[in-house]
């Protein structure tokens, strides 16, 4: 399965993500297929960067994104919101 996900870079306490396409079954660090964006969450502001046009093209072709990815497509207009990836993992209260 292909997914879309945030490949880390930069020092320590540093961070800069690639936004990547990647099989799933490769290690975090490792061979990615195209990558897509870049995000640095510690830039004031923060910095975020997605070509739109491939990240389109990829999810077109089946290609899922991880929960944080997804939120970082929304914000850049790639991706509609819609329900999340999981469930809530809240617990309903029973009313009396």
């Amino acid at each position: 399965m292909v997914k879309m996900r945030l490949f880390r870079m930069g020092d320590k306490r540093n961070p800069i993500y690639r936004i990547v396409v990647v099989d799933s079954r490769k290690a975090a660090t490792g061979e990615y297929i195209d990558c897509v964006g870049h995000y640095r969450p510690t830039c004031e502001p923060v910095e975020l960067t997605v070509d739109v046009e491939k990240a389109k093209d990829w999810i077109a072709k089946g290609v899922q994104p991880t929960e944080t990815v997804k939120n970082l497509l929304v914000k850049t207009g790639a991706m509609e919101k819609s329900a999340k990836l999981s469930p809530s993992k809240t617990k309903t209260k029973k009313s009396k």
